[in-house]
């Protein structure tokens, strides 16, 4: 469902119908699709609800779910701001290989921002990142 979700999304060979595949999404997500639950959390937050469903997708251990509910506590993007929070979930992700959350955590090093600057981790992160 959650494939169905995202044909619908994108209108890739069907008639582009987001509310479809909110529903599709939902559905998928309902059954535990990280992925989809990753997805239904991008649609809310491009314009209708908080990232709950980024939440579920973290939780899995999703590192795309981790590095987007990240950019959410870091933002402050439906939910209350906490660098604390979103460098712990970019930690997260960053471990797992993701090369988004390697840099991310690597710019909060490189600035201070939750953590203790140090230019020497940032530097290694951001080369984890660039080895991908």
């Amino acid at each position: 469902m959650g494939l169905l979700g995202k044909l619908y999304e994108n209108g890739d060979g069907v008639a582009q119908d987001v509310d479809q595949a909110m529903r599709l999404y939902t559905q998928a997500a309902e059954q535990g699709d990280a992925v989809a639950q990753l997805r239904l959390g991008n649609c809310h937050m491009t314009g209708n609800d908080m990232p709950h469903d980024e939440k579920k997708a973290a939780k899995q251990g999703l590192a795309l779910g981790q590095f987007s509910l990240a950019q959410c506590f870091e933002s402050g993007a439906g939910v209350v701001q906490k660098e604390g929070e979103a460098v712990k979930l970019y930690r997260q992700a960053a471990e797992q290989g993701n090369m988004h959350g390697q840099d991310a955590l690597g710019k909060c090093y490189a600035r201070g921002g939750g953590v203790v600057r140090s230019e020497e981790t940032a530097v290694k992160l951001f080369r984890q990142a660039a080895d991908q």
